[in-house]
């Protein structure tokens, strides 16, 4: 796993939510530094490195080197709700889901014209089905408390799904149902 690839790595690394951190003895403010790998880590070539208010810069390109070292392209970001990836990304699937919930098109449609017309690997929904709808409702709840902008509401219909455990493939149904027929 590369999580623990990582932390064999980084002298006194410490694993904090899915951020880590590297420490000097007691942890310094020159020396925090998140990584956000993008899921599935050992398939998806993005890690998000995210500085804090005092990271230095060695600290910085040490662990850019380390990412690097794992073939994971860089990207870098302050420290802002969502970063880069998920600040853009759940937005669009949000907004997917009230073109689903206000009746603008059907699931197929709205996956098959994201794919077709903007050349995305899967459609909006389909990518929040893999990666879990109580994933997506949790970052866009975290976007709303952070950034304070009615953009980043959750759809009800997000919440209706997730309250029903409709949590998409790892449930085997979400947006999309992957149960296979029994014969």
């Amino acid at each position: 796993m590369v999580r623990h690839q990582i932390l064999r790595k980084i002298p006194g690394a410490l694993l904090v939510n899915d951020c880590y951190v590297t420490c000097a003895n007691a942890i310094s403010p020159d020396n925090v530094i998140g990584m956000h790998f993008m899921n599935p880590p050992p398939i998806m070539k993005l890690v998000e490195l995210i500085r804090g208010a005092d990271t230095s810069d060695d600290t910085l390109n040490v662990t850019k080197s380390l990412a690097e070292r794992f073939g994971k392209t860089v990207i870098c970001s302050q420290d802002y709700a969502g970063f880069i990836v998920n600040r853009i990304l759940m937005p669009m699937i949000n907004e997917a889901f009230h073109a689903l919930y206000t009746g603008v098109a059907t699931k197929e449609d709205i996956d098959t014209g994201m794919k077709l017309g903007t050349n995305h690997p899967m459609g909006p929904l389909q990518l929040a089905d893999f990666i879990g709808l109580d994933i997506c409702l949790s970052i866009m709840k975290v976007l709303h408390a952070g950034l304070g902008d009615s953009k980043y509401v959750p759809c009800p219909l997000l919440v209706q799904y997730v309250d029903a455990g409709r949590l998409g493939r790892k449930r085997g149904i979400g947006v999309y149902n992957y149960h296979q027929p029994r014969l």
